[in-house]
């Protein structure tokens, strides 16, 4: 509906309202903060290796869709350590 009625250009509109200041700016950019900090965690923790990356650009272009089953996968396979879950395994086991 958002694309029929706004069409489907949407960084100009979305950009737009972040230099407005408005609450609808606000939410742009808190969105985009949050897209790009889970995109360069994802990243960070494999390592930045070019699947590590390649996961970073699908979490930040996939948001939630993305974010939501990795978790829950990477959950499982800590296994409840949250060392783990939040470092990788690489990382943790130092």
């Amino acid at each position: 509906m958002v694309g029929i009625n706004h069409g489907w250009n949407l960084l100009p509109i979305f950009l737009a309202n972040i230099a407005d200041m408005s609450w609808s700016g606000q939410f742009n950019l808190d969105f985009i903060t949050f897209l790009g900090l889970s995109g360069i965690w994802v990243a960070w923790r494999h390592q930045f290796t070019g699947s590590g990356i390649a996961l970073g650009i699908v979490a930040f272009f996939g948001g939630m869709m993305f974010l939501a089953p990795y978790l829950l996968w990477t959950s499982a396979q800590a296994g409840g350590d949250v060392k783990t879950l939040l470092l990788g395994k690489e990382r943790a086991s130092h």
